[in-house]
């Protein structure tokens, strides 16, 4: 089996990796333990290298094309896959050993993944500006316009309203898993909406560790948050 290529944006932290849509297609090929490589793209060069390879564009809530990673490139079947939702399907059908949407759930955890990003996006703030950070000039600035869509500009360095309502959001996510038996979203049955969270905390501890506000995520709701992403790690061998 030839490994199959996923791309990601390259950054100044140290591995890289940093984005929480690239990095939900990485804990699948680990959990479902196909062979993988990385190419690192550099933001503001998303979508040249992506016309370059051939990759579909996303859409705009205006319906312009955009292009974004992650994209995988299956070498075994040909495929060319946008979009990390797209990817989690393709990689379900096409390798369902260790399946990721049990019990037909894909709807379910896709209406799932929206009503997530409900609770995150409105203190999503913080992140964008430390992610100014970590990025190399152009493509902060590329950053800067791409995300301006989902958090108008101007950025104002104050984001203690942003925290607020980010916390809210995951007292919101604390009180679906109180509803589970177990410890992940479907009970004791692990699926992609266990990726989901798990990634979107990843992106928070990679991007906000240095200003010690990780440490504030990870004490909410009893330790909580910092319990499910080292339980994901560790399903997705990630640890």
């Amino acid at each position: 089996m030839l490994p199959l290529v996923l791309y990601d944006i390259v950054s100044d932290l140290s591995g890289n990796n940093f984005s929480p849509n690239p990095a939900k297609p990485r804990f699948i090929l680990s959990y479902k333990d196909i062979p993988f490589v990385t190419l690192w793209v550099e933001y503001s060069d998303i979508p040249i290298a992506m016309k370059a390879i051939g990759a579909k564009p996303n859409k705009r809530r205006d319906g312009s094309d955009v292009y974004t990673v992650p994209v995988l490139s299956d070498p075994n079947t040909g495929a060319l896959i946008t979009d990390s939702f797209e990817i989690a399907s393709y990689l379900e059908k096409t390798y369902p050993e260790k399946p990721i949407f049990p019990n037909n759930s894909e709807s379910l955890i896709c209406a799932f993944d929206s009503a997530y990003m409900s609770l995150i996006l409105p203190g999503i703030k913080p992140m964008f500006l430390r992610t100014l950070e970590i990025l190399r000039p152009a493509s902060a600035k590329f950053f800067t316009g791409a995300r301006s869509g989902d958090v108008p500009l101007p950025w104002d360095p104050n984001c203690d309203a942003e925290w607020e309502l980010l916390e809210k959001g995951y007292n919101t996510a604390y009180e679906w898993y109180q509803k589970t038996d177990g410890k992940w979203i479907m009970g004791d049955t692990f699926s992609y909406a266990d990726i989901i969270v798990a990634c979107w905390l990843l992106a928070f501890k990679r991007v906000l560790k240095e200003d010690d506000k990780w440490a504030s995520i990870s004490s909410w709701n009893g330790g909580k948050w910092a319990k499910v992403l080292a339980d994901v790690e560790k399903e997705c061998k990630l640890a």
